[in-house]
């Protein structure tokens, strides 16, 4: 299973619970729920779900210092650890560019265009072909 597959489950379980569970009113349900077991489904408005346990690499390992640090760790970690970026091939400055830009453009991610070329910069420093 690939980051970009866990961030579709994501984006796509987030989206169903902001929208796809709302009453005819259109008022959401503020009752509390207790979290489903594994393997557990629920249905409603033509859309079935099912509840699994994912577990995720953990990784202790932190981006290095340097210029530009501060910025990827304000706008990748969000979605991205250290170890996952810092486990990708060396790419060259414009396959770090078309990546960043990737995650802009496609994954929506809030990137101005100075800290992605801050971003761009720091992972052709830290990662980039030689």
């Amino acid at each position: 299973m690939t980051i970009t597959t866990v961030a579709y489950g994501v984006v796509l379980i987030g989206s169903l619970a902001l929208f796809g569970f709302a009453h005819p009113t259109g008022a959401a349900s503020l009752a509390p729920t207790a979290p489903a077991p594994a393997g557990a489904t629920v249905s409603g408005g033509g859309i079935t779900l099912k509840s699994l346990s994912v577990d995720l690499p953990d990784s202790d390992r932190e981006f290095p210092p340097g210029p530009g640090v501060e910025v990827v760790q304000a706008n990748c970690a969000a979605c991205h650890s250290a170890g996952m970026v810092l486990n990708q091939p060396a790419l060259s400055h414009a396959t770090w560019e078309t990546e960043v830009h990737k995650m802009v453009a496609a994954y929506k991610a809030p990137v101005s265009d100075e800290d992605a070329k801050t971003i761009v910069a720091y992972l052709d420093r830290i990662k980039g072909a030689k």
